[in-house]
């Protein structure tokens, strides 16, 4: 975390090793690059910030990428060079009003690359990213047919899912860092509504992810060990409908 380098350099590693298992859609949580801050406040409260906030702050927005970047040139190359489907959720910094977004971005095998920045970031995650401002609801043609994507809580908005539906998405790409139960069943219920495969790309963050020099790590030591744990899955809408129908019946039913 931190780190757009080292993120970058664990990004084509897990592309090359997806690749050496036949992947043609490789897709990344929500900020993978340079990671989701969890339990950090940058020591902001009303009205003022410390220093050694600002000093983290500064060094998670030197370690923010640009959507035309060096960063995004390399996974684009290797979308190219290995002709894949690439989805990559990261933390993007504007070169004009040098606002930073959560930002998600698709891939394709030509290299064709469409940016979604997360419409409405939740709670304080409004210290540190702004509203989106373009770029609205892109959708991607792939084999499997139109690839679309909304960026964790952004699932919860009713009106942004239907901006996705009216476009005809088949893939609902959905990186975030949720780890819990209820959101579970969340996807579940989407992937019904949308009758859409819901791709379920979650984050895995260890405390001994976060670097140990931060100011703001006194605070980050009293996370658990495994901070955010995961859940990723895909949700196939035909298997929920027939388990229901199925179940409705009480007839066999074996899920694949």
């Amino acid at each position: 975390m931190f780190d757009k380098d080292a993120c970058l350099k664990k990004a084509v590693a897990l592309i090359e090793e997806c690749v050496r298992n036949k992947a043609e859609l490789i897709v990344f949580p929500e900020l993978f690059i340079p990671g989701y801050p969890f339990g950090m406040n940058f020591g902001f409260s009303t009205g003022r910030r410390t220093e050694g906030g600002r000093e983290d702050w500064k060094r998670f927005y030197d370690n923010s990428v640009f959507a035309d970047g060096a960063e995004i040139q390399v996974l684009k190359d290797l979308a190219k060079k290995y002709r894949v489907y690439l989805s990559m959720g990261y933390s993007e910094r504007d070169k004009v009003n040098g606002t930073l977004y959560n930002s998600n971005i698709m891939i394709s095998p030509d290299g064709t690359a469409l940016n979604h920045r997360k419409l409405k970031p939740i709670g304080s995650e409004r210290v540190i990213w702004g509203d989106a401002n373009q770029d609205y609801f892109p959708i991607m043609d792939t084999p499997w047919g139109t690839m679309g994507n909304l960026i964790c809580w952004e699932s919860y908005m009713p009106l942004a899912r239907v901006a996705l539906y009216e476009k005809g998405i088949s893939i609902y790409i959905s990186p975030n860092t949720n780890d819990n139960e209820e959101w579970q069943n969340t996807i579940r219920h989407i992937a019904i509504e949308g009758h859409c495969y819901f791709i379920n790309c979650d984050m895995i963050i260890r405390k001994t992810s976060y670097p140990n020099d931060l100011n703001e790590y006194p605070a980050i030591s009293r996370l658990p060990d495994l901070v955010c744990r995961g859940g990723s899955c895909v949700i196939d809408p035909l298997d929920i409908w027939r388990a229901l129908v199925f179940g409705m019946r009480k007839e066999s039913y074996t899920p694949h």
